[in-house]
This record gives structure tokens, sequence and C-alpha cells, in this order.
């Protein structure tokens, strides 16, 4: 009897039981009508023509397999052409890995980039060719200082000389007008200045700074060329004067015939005031009748810091 009434008790909970499962059931009953999916965008195929003109459109996974077999052979192709350390030309698919490792760590990272796709062979080469010629011409340890290691440059007397110097002939794409001796601590002072003195103060004038007129550079002599004088810092190498700024339209700008007025003056004061701090010695028109036609910038340490007139 026991049995017999749960299962009367069963059959009635079933009977009133909803014809269709709520909608968070976790067993739901078949429903009336499945949800549509969403429809698939436009900008989601690829459209091609067939010989009669004709369009068919079809989805990115359709690309056929030869597609990829072929960019993965090309790349291989001018991975092999650019000389990529390590490529195995039977294969491909672990030679492109070795190769992307190598570009990820090596100078040729930019010319051989993957993205975008591989840049031609005689791009890379003239890359590469521009890039060595330039570290052959690198001095004081700086691709941008561009001269020659000219070792202990002797003096006619003691105090004069340098221990290590370097003939520059441009600094940060600044082309000297002759090549000056110097140390390479005036020569990195000189580089900081021209990048952020020098081109900032010029702006767009002339279509920017082509090159620096250099008056002088390393000479044994004393201070101003006065008899029993100090030895000037032109005698140890740690000093550059310049006498004008040369254009990209072949203007120029002077300090003997534009200190005084207009965009230029300003742009030569601005030259002036942005060299003090980072040279030692700033001397220009008015300091004394020697600087009227020229900037005289040099590595000297003064107690009292940096002396600028």
């Amino acid at each position: 009897m026991r049995g017999l009434w749960t299962l009367i008790c069963l059959l009635a909970l079933a009977s009133q039981a909803p014809a269709s499962p709520p909608e968070t059931s976790l067993r739901p009953l078949a429903r009336d009508a499945a949800p549509q999916p969403a429809p698939i965008p436009a900008s989601a195929f690829i459209v091609s023509a067939a010989p009669d003109g004709t369009l068919s459109r079809r989805r990115p996974e359709e690309r056929p397999s030869e597609m990829a077999a072929a960019f993965e052979e090309g790349l291989a192709q001018d991975l092999r052409a650019a000389g990529v350390p390590g490529f195995v030309p039977e294969d491909a698919a672990a030679g492109i890995a070795r190769a992307k490792a190598f570009a990820a760590r090596s100078p040729q990272a930019i010319a051989l980039s993957l993205r975008p796709l591989l840049r031609p062979k005689a791009m890379v080469e003239k890359a590469m060719a521009r890039r060595q010629e330039r570290a052959r011409g690198a001095v004081c340890g700086d691709l941008a200082i561009q001269g020659q290691a000219m070792g202990y440059v002797p003096g006619r007397i003691a105090a004069c000389g340098i221990e290590n110097a370097v003939k520059l002939r441009s600094v940060a794409g600044v082309r000297l007008s002759q090549q000056a001796l110097m140390d390479c601590t005036t020569a990195k002072t000189l580089k900081r200045w021209i990048e952020q003195g020098l081109k900032p103060a010029v702006g767009s004038q002339g279509g920017g700074v082509e090159g620096l007129r250099v008056a002088a550079h390393y000479a044994c002599r004393t201070r101003n060329n006065r008899p029993g004088g100090k030895i000037s810092e032109h005698g140890k190498g740690r000093a550059i004067d310049i006498s004008g700024v040369l254009l990209r339209d072949g203007s120029e700008i002077s300090v003997l015939r534009d200190w005084g007025g207009g965009a230029k003056g300003r742009a030569l004061r601005q030259m002036h005031k942005t060299a003090c701090g980072r040279f030692g010695t700033v001397l220009g028109p008015g300091s004394d009748g020697y600087h009227r036609d020229h900037l005289h910038f040099d590595t000297a340490r003064h107690r009292s810091g940096s002396y600028c007139r």
C-alpha cells in the first residue's frame, strides 16, 4: 500500500508540471523554434570574381592552403637571399622561426622586419651598407659623432696636446665646414648642444640646420694669442669656435652680421644661452673684442660653474 500511494503522488505531481521547462532549466525540453544565429557581416567574406564575371563569396577559413604555402615559400626565399644565419632551406617553418628570433636581437631587425612584410633585398642591402658605413666612421662610441680617431696628438710645448683626440667631420647629422680636432668630452658636449640647443634655436629657418662654420678648433696657443699668457683650451683639444650656421636652403646665420636683431639674431642669442651650462666657457659678441665674429665654446671646469658672456 505504501508503494502504491507513493506512485499515485508522483503521477499527481507530474500532471501539474508545466508543459515546457523555464528558460533557465538545466535540462530543457526541445523548443518550438531554435534561436536563429546572428547574420554574418559582409566584411567577413572574401569576394572573388569568376572568369564569366559572376561574383562569389567565401569565409576566410575557406582560403586554400596553397596561399599559406606560397607565402611561406616566398618568405623563405627572401630570408635566404638576405643571408639570415641558421636558415635551413629544407625546413622552412623552423627556419622562419629562427629568423624571427635572430631578427629580434640583431641590428638587422629593422631591415628584416616581418611587419610589414620583408623589404626587398636591395633595400635591405642599402640599409645595412649605410649602417656599416656609419659604424666605421663613428668615434667616441657614438654613431651620431662621425670622424676619425687620432690617438695622442702632441703639442709643440708641454702644456699642449690631446691624449685621445678625434677629428670630427659631422655631429648629430650636422656637417662641419672643416674637420675639427678635440677630445671626446668636448665632442659629446657639442653633440648635446646641437641636438638640444642649436636645432631648436634655428627651427625651420632656411629649411633647418645643414652645417656649422668652424672658425677654430685645436691649436697650441695662448688665450687670445697673447704673448706669455696661459695656454688656451684650444691647445688642449677642449674648445671650438663657430662663426656661422649653414642652412639647408644655402643661406647662413652669421655671428658677425646677424648678432643683434631679427630672427637670425634671436636664434644666435638662443644658441649662446643654451650652450651655457653645457660648456664650461661660452663667449660671444660683447664679451670682448676677440669674439665679435664667433661663438667660443670650451669644456673647461670653473669652481664657480660655467662662465658665460
